[in-house]
C-alpha cells in the first residue's frame, strides 16, 4: 500500500460572505482578493508540509495543475515539483498532472518532466489530464470539443520525445515539429503515468486500460460519493480483461487526526466548512462538448442505480458548510479522530473501493500550519505504517522504482501491534 501526501493550495483569507458576493470560487473571482505577499507564504508552507511528509513517511509527494481559483493556486504544479525535487530524499513526486492540451507545443511538459526526473534521481510519477472544464475551455479558452483529440496527440508526442534515440519529425493535427529532440531525456526508461479524472469518463477509462496507466479518482467527497464510480470503473476493466492490481487505482481522502474526537472537531471544522463554502464552480462546470454522449450515458446510467449513500440534499449541505463536523465524517468527506479509528476507517474504504494509491489530504481550506503538520506526522508515524500490509502481494509499477526502495529503507518500521490497534473504534458522537 503506498500513501501520497496531497492538498489543494488554497487561498485562506478570503472573505466571510465570498460565497454569498460570488458566483464562482473558479474563473471569474477577482484576483485583488488575494494578498501576493500572503500567497507566497501560503506556497511556502505546502512545501514545508511537503518536505515534513517526506521525511515521516510518505510514498510520494502530490501537486497538481489549476488556473484562475481561489481553491488550488497551482498554474504550474512543475514548479512546486522543481523545488520538492531538490529539497526532499525519498518520496516520488507525484504529478497529478499537466493539463496536456494546453500547451504548445507539448514537448516543453516532456522537458520540464525530464528535468524532474533526471534532478530527483528518478523519482518523477508523470500525471497526463485533460484539465477541469474551468481551466481548460473557460481560463484557457480551449475549444471544447478538441480538448481530447489535443490531449491525444499531445501524449503520442510526449511519449516519442522520452524515447525516440535520434531527432524526429512529428506532423500532427494540431503540432507540427521539424525537429523533436529534447535534452534532456528522463532517468527512468519507463516512467509511470497517472492519468487522473473526477467524472468517470470511459474515454479515460478505455485510455488507462489500453496502456495500464495508474487511474487517479480525484474527489473531495469521500467514499460514499465515489463508490459507485470507482465501482463501475473496476467492472469497466474486469470485463474487458485489464489489469486489475489494485496500485494501479489511486484516491483522495481528507483525513483529519488528532488525540481525541473533541480535538479533531475543534482543529478541523472551520477548514473543513471553509473548503467546502468556497469551492464552487458555478456556471462553469461541465460546458456542451467537454464530456461525449457516450460518457454522458455512462454517468447517467450510475446515477440510476442509486448506490450512493448521499442524497442530493447531503451534497447540497456540505457544498454550503451546513453539515456538523461528524456529519461530514458519518458522510464520507473527512475521516477524523484518533489514529487508532482513523487507521480502521481507511483499512475499510481502501479494501471497499479496492485502491493501492492513497493520496492522504491533511491540509484542507484554510488550515493552519501546525495542525496540518502535526496531521502529516501522525499520519506518517501512526496511520501508514499499520496500513502497508494492504495488497502487499501485489507488484507496484505505477511508483518509481527508485522511490520505492528509498521509502521502504528510510520509512518508520510497521508496528508489532497493528492487529491489536486495528480493531474497531466506535466514535463517543456515534454511542
Amino acid at each position: 500500500m503506498k500513501f501520497h501526501w496531497f492538498a489543494e493550495v488554497t487561498y485562506p483569507d478570503l472573505p466571510a460572505d465570498f460565497r454569498e458576493r460570488y458566483r464562482s470560487a473558479w474563473v471569474s473571482p477577482p484576483a485583488r482578493l488575494a494578498d501576493p505577499q500572503r500567497v507566497g507564504e501560503t506556497y511556502r508552507m505546502f512545501l514545508r508540509l511537503m518536505q515534513l511528509a517526506d521525511q515521516v513517511g510518505f510514498d510520494g509527494l502530490t501537486v497538481n495543475e489549476h488556473h484562475q481559483t481561489v481553491i488550488a493556486m497551482t498554474p504550474s504544479p512543475n514548479l512546486l515539483a522543481a523545488s520538492l525535487a531538490t529539497s526532499t530524499r525519498n518520496a516520488a513526486i507525484t504529478i497529478v498532472g499537466n493539463s496536456l492540451a494546453l500547451y504548445n507545443p507539448p514537448t516543453r511538459i516532456a522537458e520540464e518532466y525530464a528535468y524532474i526526473d533526471c534532478i530527483s534521481g528518478g523519482r518523477l510519477a508523470a500525471g497526463f489530464v485533460l484539465g477541469t472544464p474551468m481551466d481548460s475551455v473557460f481560463a484557457y479558452g480551449m475549444p471544447p470539443i478538441e480538448v481530447r483529440a489535443r490531449f491525444e496527440e499531445a501524449r503520442q508526442l510526449i511519449l516519442r520525445a522520452w524515447s525516440e534515440p535520434e531527432p524526429f519529425i512529428f506532423n500532427g493535427q494540431y503540432n507540427k515539429l521539424r525537429y523533436v529532440n529534447i535534452w534532456p531525456r528522463p532517468v527512468q526508461k519507463r516512467i509511470p503515468i497517472w492519468v487522473p479524472g473526477g467524472g468517470g469518463s470511459v474515454e479515460t477509462w478505455d485510455l488507462v486500460n489500453q496502456h495500464d496507466y495508474c487511474y487517479g479518482h480525484l474527489s473531495f467527497s469521500g467514499l460514499y460519493s465515489s463508490k459507485p464510480l470507482v465501482d463501475a470503473f473496476w467492472q469497466y476493466i474486469n470485463d474487458r480483461g485489464g489489469n486489475m492490481n489494485p496500485h494501479r487505482m489511486a484516491f483522495t481522502q481528507v483525513v483529519c487526526l488528532a488525540n481525541t474526537e473533541a480535538e479533531a472537531e475543534k482543529e478541523y471544522y472551520d477548514a473543513v466548512r471553509y473548503f467546502h463554502r468556497n469551492s464552487a464552480p458555478g456556471n462553469f462546470g461541465n460546458p456542451p462538448g467537454y464530456t461525449t454522449i457516450r460518457s454522458l450515458k455512462a454517468a447517467a446510467a450510475q446515477v440510476s442505480q442509486g448506490r450512493s449513500k448521499l442524497t442530493p440534499e447531503d451534497r447540497i449541505r456540505a457544498s454550503r458548510g451546513e453539515m456538523s463536523f461528524w456529519e461530514y465524517d458519518e458522510k464520507g468527506y473527512i475521516i477524523a479522530g484518533p489514529p487508532q479509528r482513523v487507521r480502521q476507517r481507511l483499512r475499510d474504504l481502501i479494501t471497499d473501493l479496492r485502491i493501492g494509491q492513497l493520496i492522504a489530504t491533511p491540509h484542507v481550506g484554510n488550515l493552519r500550519e501546525e495542525v496540518a503538520a502535526e496531521n502529516t506526522r501522525l499520519f506518517g508515524l501512526q496511520v501508514a505504517p499499520y496500513l502497508r500490509d494492504l495488497w502487499a502481494d501485489q507488484p507496484d509499477y505505477w511508483t518509481p522504482e527508485a522511490s520505492q526502495k528509498l521509502v521502504a529503507a528510510n520509512a518508520p518500521a510497521a508496528p508489532r501491534e497493528r492487529a491489536a490497534a486495528c480493531a474497531p473504534q466506535i466514535p463517543a458522537h456515534a454511542k
